[in-house]
């Protein structure tokens, strides 16, 4: 269901599902989505039936790994995936050796990201003109 990707194929397919995303539904820029990190980043491919449904990038920023990019189309929202998605960006970043996780979270997502062990760090702020929330989830 959940892959790390390996091949220009699937590397295409994420950008489909973050196009569809957030292009297309929150209405952020082409030019602002896709940046100089899609280069270097380790990026997940969600795929059912061969239709990619789910993408996510993880980025070490300093001592962290910042979860990025991450996007469930919508027709597949409601079934517990983004918490799949989650934990398995969250597990390929471990395996990298990372301790320490941090996202900028969209505020109405604040609920979701706690559940898994992230807490809001400073102010709301904007991001591509959508609130965000600064969150952390530090390990021993």
């Amino acid at each position: 269901m959940f892959k790390v990707v390996t091949n220009p194929d699937d590397l295409i397919k994420v950008f489909i599902v973050r196009g569809i995303v957030f292009v297309e539904e929150q209405g952020v820029s082409y030019n602002i989505e896709h940046d100089e990190h899609d280069f270097s980043a380790t990026h997940i491919l969600g795929e059912m039936d061969g239709e990619p449904f789910a993408a996510g990038r993880i980025r070490a920023v300093d001592e962290y790994a910042k979860l990025e990019r991450v996007a469930i189309r919508k027709q597949y929202r409601g079934k517990g995936l983004g918490h799949k998605l989650t934990e398995f960006m969250l597990s390929v970043a471990q395996e990298q050796g990372f301790r320490k996780f941090k996202v900028h979270a969209q505020a109405y997502l604040k609920d979701f990201y706690q559940k898994h062990g992230f807490e809001v760090v400073g102010d709301m702020f904007k991001e591509a003109g959508i609130d965000h929330y600064l969150m952390v989830r530090d390990e021993p």
